[in-house]
C-alpha cells in the first residue's frame, strides 16, 4: 500500500498574529472542523530550515555541539539554519550553513528527506540534505557569535549516531532523522536512489 501525505486547507473564519519576533511569530486561526464546529489553533510561524548530513570518505558524519536554551541542554546536531530569504534556494542555504558552521564544502549533494518537525504547533518545514565529497572551504573562517561561539565540532561514525539516537542519548530532530534516514539508504537502494539536490519542495517553493 502506498502511503503519502497530502495537502489540505480547512476553512479559517478568523486569524490574528498576536506576536512577531525577530525570526518567527505566532498565529491564531479559528478553524472549521469537519462537524462544523470552530476551534482556535495557535502555532509558530517559521520561515523554514535546512540541515546537512555531511558524510566523509571514512563513513563519519560532521556534527556540532551547541547550547539550546529552551531545553537547557548542549545538543549534538548537524549543520543547520534558517532560510534567510523567502523563496531562497534551499541548496544555497545548505551550502552556506556548512561553510559558516564547519568551514567545509561538498562536491556532491542529494536531498535526504523533508520533514515537518512539530506540525501540531509550528508550520516549520525542514529539508535535510546529504553532502559528500567533503573538503575544507577556501578563504577565512566565518566569524561565529552568541551560542555558536561555544560550538564544538566532531566527526562521528554513522553507526554511533544511530546507536545514540535509539538509546535516547541524542535528541536533535535533524540529527536523529538524518542519521536514521542515511543508515536506511546505505542499507537499501543506495545514495543514487535519492532525489537530486534541486528537487521540488512544495512546503517551501523556490526558484533555481
Amino acid at each position: 500500500m502506498a502511503i503519502e501525505d497530502t495537502a489540505e486547507n480547512w476553512q479559517i473564519v478568523a486569524t490574528a498574529t498576536p506576536f512577531t519576533g525577530h525570526k518567527t511569530g505566532v498565529r491564531t486561526d479559528d478553524v472549521v472542523m469537519p462537524d462544523g464546529s470552530v476551534h482556535q489553533r495557535d502555532y509558530q510561524l517559521h520561515p523554514g530550515s535546512v540541515a546537512v548530513v555531511a558524510l566523509d570518505d571514512e563513513g563519519r558524519v560532521l556534527v556540532l555541539r551547541q547550547y539550546r536554551h529552551p531545553v537547557r541542554h548542549k545538543l549534538w546536531e548537524i549543520p543547520a539554519g534558517l532560510l534567510d530569504v523567502p523563496g531562497e534556494n534551499p541548496l544555497h542555504a545548505a551550502e552556506r550553513e556548512l561553510y559558516e558552521e564547519a568551514h567545509v564544502k561538498a562536491g556532491q549533494w542529494h536531498v535526504l528527506t523533508d520533514v515537518y518537525p512539530s506540525p501540531g504547533g509550528s508550520d516549520e518545514a525542514v529539508r535535510i540534505f546529504l553532502a559528500q565529497d567533503l573538503s575544507e572551504a577556501e578563504g577565512e573562517r566565518f566569524e561565529v557569535s552568541e551560542e555558536e561561539a561555544d560550538m564544538e565540532l566532531a566527526r562521528v561514525p554513522l553507526d554511533d549516531l544511530v546507536r545514540g539516537a535509539l538509546a535516547g542519548e541524542l535528541h536533535n530532530t535533524c540529527l536523529v532523522v538524518g542519521a536514521l534516514a542515511l543508515a536506511a539508504v546505505l542499507r537499501g537502494d543506495g545514495v543514487d536512489s535519492l532525489r537530486p539536490a534541486g528537487a521540488p519542495w512544495p512546503a517551501r517553493p523556490f526558484e533555481e
